[in-house]
């Protein structure tokens, strides 16, 4: 496997557009028809024999703080003895190969440690987002005893909550700092540097990510000790990371994107990683530490490009930025024109899901053929088609279908083992000899793909995958709620927000005051991104026969009502912005039907 990558370091300092472009095709077909080897271990035969042994006093992750300008660097070498240090500590605590270890922190150089640390000791790691609530927590851990939990002092209280909730009891609870009943990670660093890396099988599971899906509670979706780090090698070349490159991600560690772009795509090829900690995404202060910090490759949601793209961009030394990627959904040309006019690169989109790594996208040879709005092309490790209703391959240009991948030739690398515990799940995506992805494209007659938004009733919000039903079910708990309907309603900033119909008991009425309750009721529920911004209050909604909700329906009445000039003042209507009790001006983004 160890050519793979050595392969990859190769193609991406290629400057020739085609001769890259030839390359990586070669590379895929190569990488795609061979057997997977029975035994594999990233850590071991990759980052430490590859890296750590080449230029073990190479920089290899930098973290900045902020908030408060703290900033810490480590080495290939220190990052990996702070790993190793991390799987003595576990051992001694009794945590062994195919346990779990939750982590439930902030962006912090423990984060990669940790990562580091599950893959070589085989131990399954369990992103897990700060904004999880209490609720959503004791669900994880009813779902997925925790044998060990990272977090930091800021969540400590709530986890512990949650885990007599449930009656979970993990061997060890690590805390960032100091707190009752919690060991200080701090301690970790009194073990050995040096630990035994465990023999894991390609086909074991070690990524396990709670994922939303259109009906009931968050699946798990598990991915393999071959399936993220080879699978990741499309996500490293769409990219374009190279060796001698200071890459920088946007994303929180609780998320697929995290393990992605802050963690496998620079340290596949040996680059520094960056880490930047902060409580509220200031434009001003982030982009002083992407200059600061010398960043050459930068990745970062559609959200923040917009941000960014809006401020004034002379005040900032971007010129030593050499790509700049996008991943969530398509971003508009004048962000992508105004970002290019300050630092020379144009924003690349690209798309993929928990369940894959890169699938489609803009990869560094399309730069100066970029289409703005379009997604790019399928990756070369993926047999990506367009499929209709029936099942029917789509060949045409124009045509809206289901993105899926094809197995019959083979199975692509980065494709998740399977929906853990969920065997009906994995029926209704695994169809015939397809993987179908849940979203919709097109492509045009140059091949160029777009993604034209999901299948089913999944809301995508900013960089989040929210859930229907969990919205709905937070709603219905309020005695007022009889009945809900949570949509994506279209929105220039964020691609969608989410929306809630609600019908009320007998004895309630649609008031001001009663929107501030609900909106009030469900941010003790749910995270903050999984909230509704907007709440209309109806007597009924559209339903099938059989009673199930047409959020289709749903969904074509809000953008109707956008294309006729947005909100129809004769509804009963409360946007959670104008609500001075819940929101502050960071949070307001442009009403629907505004840009």
């Amino acid at each position: 496997m160890k050519a793979f990558f050595n392969e990859v370091i190769r193609i991406n300092m290629m400057e020739q557009a085609l001769e890259k472009e030839a390359a990586a095709k070669e590379m895929f077909n190569r990488l795609n028809l061979i057997e997977t080897p029975e035994y594999f271990n990233w850590v071991d035969e990759i980052f430490e024999a590859l890296h750590v042994g080449i230029h073990p006093d190479k920089k290899a992750l930098i973290w900045t703080d902020l908030d408060t300008l703290e900033t810490k660097t480590f080495t290939y070498k220190e990052v990996l003895q702070k790993a190793n240090q991390l799987i003595n500590f576990l051992s001694s605590a009794g945590v062994k190969k195919g346990d779990n270890l939750y982590m439930v922190s902030p962006v912090s150089p423990e984060n990669w440690f940790a990562c580091l640390a599950c893959i070589k000791a085989g131990i399954v790691m369990v992103p897990t987002a700060v904004t999880m609530t209490q609720r959503e927590l004791g669900f994880r851990f009813e779902t997925y005893p925790p044998v060990a939990i990272l977090a930091d002092e800021n969540g400590a209280c709530l986890i512990d909550k949650a885990l007599e909730q449930t009656g979970a009891g993990p061997r060890v609870k690590m805390v960032l700092g100091k707190t009752e009943g919690w060991v200080a990670y701090a301690e970790t660093e009194n073990e050995s540097v040096e630990a035994e890396a465990a023999k894991t099988k390609s086909s074991d599971l070690l990524f396990c990510f709670f994922t939303s899906g259109t009906t009931g509670l968050p699946k798990r979706v598990g991915h393999t000790a071959a399936s993220y780090p080879l699978g990741h090698l499309s996500t490293t070349v769409m990219i374009g990371v190279r060796p001698d490159d200071t890459h920088h991600n946007l994303s929180a560690p609780g998320w697929g994107k995290w393990a992605w772009s802050s963690f496998f795509a620079p340290f596949n090829v040996g680059a520094v990683t960056t880490g930047f900690k902060f409580s509220v995404l200031d434009g001003e202060q982030y982009l002083d530490a992407v200059s600061n910090h010398g960043i050459t490759t930068f990745c970062a949601p559609p959200t923040a490009w917009k941000i960014f793209a809006g401020m004034n961009l002379d005040s900032f030394n971007l010129s030593h930025i050499r790509q700049s990627v996008s991943a969530g959904e398509p971003l508009n040309a004048g962000v992508i024109e105004r970002w290019e006019k300050y630092t020379g690169t144009k924003i690349r989109d690209f798309y993929g899901q928990t369940e894959t790594t890169a699938m489609i996208g803009n990869p560094p040879w399309i730069t100066g053929r970029l289409k703005p709005g379009y997604l790019g092309f399928p990756s070369f490790m993926y047999d990506v088609v367009l499929v209709d209703n029936e099942g029917n391959e789509i060949r045409e240009p124009g045509q809206v279908g289901h993105i899926a991948v094809k197995l019959d030739q083979w199975r692509a690398k980065g494709l998740f083992l399977e929906y853990i515990g969920s065997p009906e799940k994995m029926s209704s995506v695994f169809v015939d000899h397809f993987y179908y992805t849940g979203d919709r494209a097109s492509f045009d007659e140059d091949g160029y793909w777009r993604f034209e938004g999901r299948a089913d009733d999944v809301i995508k919000s900013s960089d989040y995958r929210i859930g229907p039903f969990e919205v709905e079910s937070a709603l219905i708990e309020h005695p007022a709620v009889m009945e809900a309907a949570a949509v994506g309603a279209p929105d220039p900033n964020r691609y969608q927000l989410v929306k809630a119909y609600v019908m009320l008991n007998s004895g309630y009425q649609a008031s001001r005051e009663l929107a501030l309750e609900l909106f009030k009721h469900t941010i003790t529920i749910l995270p903050k991104f999984k909230i509704p911004r907007i709440i209309e209050f109806v007597s009924e909604v559209p339903k099938t026969v059989s009673g199930k909700i047409r959020r289709i329906e749903l969904r074509q009445i809000e953008t109707a009502r956008q294309e006729d000039g947005g909100t129809d003042p004769r509804i009963s209507e409360y946007f959670y912005w104008d609500f001075k009790e819940l929101s502050s001006k960071k949070d307001k983004p442009a009403k629907p039907g505004q840009s």
